[in-house]
């Protein structure tokens, strides 16, 4: 039986770690897009690194980047994937206004020049762009996947390029082309700088008797959050359709970031008032005020619906970051 073959850009991240994970289990050979960097940089996906020189080595990593279409096309060639799925990004929002030029260049114009040397390699595999629920922007939720789009950041609007490009290479060439736009998913391996994170991350250092403040912008901002693990196979159940489509995938449930931050607080027998302390400088030039997804037309024609939800994801990453406090050296 020939082994499936699955490409995936974004694999050192947070949804690429797990989707790894989750490919290697069901007996995929996985290929792993990773740039090129002075300083290792794989540090999610150390747990399941291969040496190739292993027997039965499952698990490759290509030196490369989404601007590098040469590249990609040969990579195209030579691995021959059934499924890609895109999750590279330059993804934090905030840092999008900062560097709008290069946020466009990877997010929007990479996720073209990648549908482009599918095509032009000519192989027949089944491709995911992970979208965002930040795409919504200023629409009022609940969203779904007929809800309009008003992008609030140079973010969300390069990630709406690459979704209306992925819709243009199904409906122009007949590929096998899906977005999934996942509405805000966390875990322990979440970036430090995403407001989630920095929150678990200085809960579990005070709770250990570090003294500091949290530093935040927006407390009444809503999110759908969700469990990034559960959300991957979401992804890999999309390209089992016979049919492309596009999917939002959420909890359907709302939280402000004032609300994470108590229950992070208090999973540790703290207040948040005594700590988190407002800092215009995390305030955005457009703020989106809420994103609470309806994934119904996911949980019909998937099977999917999310297992945990903010509350138990919230202590979950408290304990993770405190566990992960205690084992570093003194």
């Amino acid at each position: 039986m020939k082994i499936k073959k699955a490409f995936i850009t974004g694999i050192t991240g947070q949804d690429g770690s797990y989707l790894a994970e989750f490919l290697l289990e069901k007996g995929y050979e996985v290929h792993g897009l990773i740039r090129r960097s002075s300083t290792f940089n794989t540090s999610r996906i150390d747990h399941i690194y291969q040496d190739p020189h292993t027997p039965n080595c499952r698990l490759f990593l290509h030196y490369g980047d989404l601007t590098d279409g040469t590249r990609l096309t040969n990579l195209m060639h030579e691995i021959k994937p059934i499924e890609v799925y895109n999750l590279a990004a330059q993804s934090h929002v905030a840092v999008s206004f900062l560097i709008p030029q290069y946020s466009a260049q990877v997010d929007a114009v990479g996720t073209l020049t990648l549908l482009e040397s599918i095509r032009s390699a000519k192989i027949e595999c089944k491709f995911y762009q992970a979208g965002t629920s930040e795409m919504y922007g200023s629409t009022l939720p609940p969203q779904n996947e007929t809800s309009s789009f008003r992008p609030q950041s140079p973010y969300a609007v390069a990630k709406l390029m690459a979704f209306w490009s992925t819709v243009n290479y199904r409906e122009a060439y007949g590929m096998h082309a899906t977005n999934g736009i996942l509405f805000n998913h966390e875990s322990p391996r979440r970036g430090e700088t995403f407001v989630t994170r920095k929150i678990t991350r200085a809960v579990s250092r005070i709770a250990l008797g570090g003294i500091e403040k949290l530093y935040l912008g927006n407390l009444e901002a809503i999110r759908d959050w969700g469990y990034a693990k559960e959300y991957v196979e979401s992804m890999w159940q999309m390209l089992q359709q016979d049919k492309s489509d596009d999917y939002v995938i959420a909890t359907g449930k709302g939280a402000t970031v004032r609300e994470f931050a108590r229950v992070a607080f208090e999973h540790v027998g703290l207040n948040y008032e005594d700590f988190v302390v407002i800092d215009e400088r995390y305030v955005r030039p457009t703020e989106v005020e809420a994103l609470v997804g309806d994934a119904s037309k996911a949980e019909k024609i998937l099977g999917w619906k999310a297992k945990t939800d903010w509350i138990t994801l919230a202590k979950l990453m408290v304990d993770a970051d405190i566990e992960k406090v205690k084992s570093q050296p003194k």
